[in-house]
């Protein structure tokens, strides 16, 4: 085990967006990381320091469990894991491709599930550790075309929620945020050009969305607190973005 002074945290979908800004911020703050994605070139080329990179598809479970087996042999338990993969593809319930539902509900249902899985035994017999699960203001109200899109994120609020309740006297933390919109790869995911212009053009009117680093700012802040003060959620959105 390497000697460094802060403990392990894990993050999903770490690649690009809201995961990238987010590998970066604790980075800077001397936190060894693993950073998890299916782009493994992108996550090598983030080139940071006491970083473990690994190829998952977080809809496999054993894939997840075999890389923080690996990473805690290099730096002790995972402390953090932020559970950040997602997909967002627009479409209306009556003509939208099932497999769509589909990859959405493994990868932003199942996907978190995993994540949680994975660390969180330990981090009740340790008694401590944080959850942070990525969500989205599309799980605490719907918009047009988003559906099946909210109800992943609606179950996302659902499952930390219920689960933290369940984990906190054992110590265990689980914080939930609630982006608004935010300028990510993330809409390149929808399929449909209208509604993907529709959302571009939407954007524009409101002066531009949040940063992926307003995120990890956010992020940051909720584990920064002591052990002992869960920031059970964080809803953050540009002023101007009404709904």
């Amino acid at each position: 085990m390497e000697n460094i002074n802060k403990p392990l945290v894990v993050i999903t979908g770490a690649s690009s967006g809201i995961g990238e800004a987010t590998a970066r911020v604790f980075s800077e703050q001397g936190f060894p990381l693993l950073l998890i994605a299916r782009r493994l070139e992108k996550l090598e080329a983030l080139n940071l320091p006491n970083t473990i990179c690994k190829k998952v598809d977080v809809v496999e479970i054993e894939e997840i469990r075999s890389a923080v087996k690996e990473a805690e042999k290099v730096y002790g338990p995972a402390d953090c894991i932020i559970n950040n993969a997602g997909v967002m593809l627009l479409g209306d319930v009556a003509v939208q491709d099932p497999k769509e539902w589909k990859n959405m509900l493994d990868v932003n249902v199942l996907g978190v599930l995993n994540g949680m899985q994975v660390v969180l035994s330990d981090m009740k017999d340790r008694g401590r550790g944080t959850i942070i699960n990525v969500s989205s203001v599309a799980g605490r109200k719907t918009y047009g075309d988003h559906a099946a899109y909210c109800g992943t994120k609606f179950a996302v609020h659902a499952l930390t929620d219920r689960a933290r309740e369940e984990a906190a006297l054992a110590g265990v933390r689980m914080v939930t945020i609630a982006p608004g919109a935010v300028e990510t790869e993330l809409l390149g995911h929808t399929t449909n050009e209208d509604m993907v212009k529709d959302y571009e053009d939407w954007k524009k009117e409101i002066g531009g969305v949040l940063r992926s680093e307003d995120i990890a700012n956010a992020i940051w802040y909720a584990y920064n607190q002591p052990q002992g003060v869960n920031v059970r959620e964080i809803v953050i959105a540009a002023t101007k973005q009404e709904p």
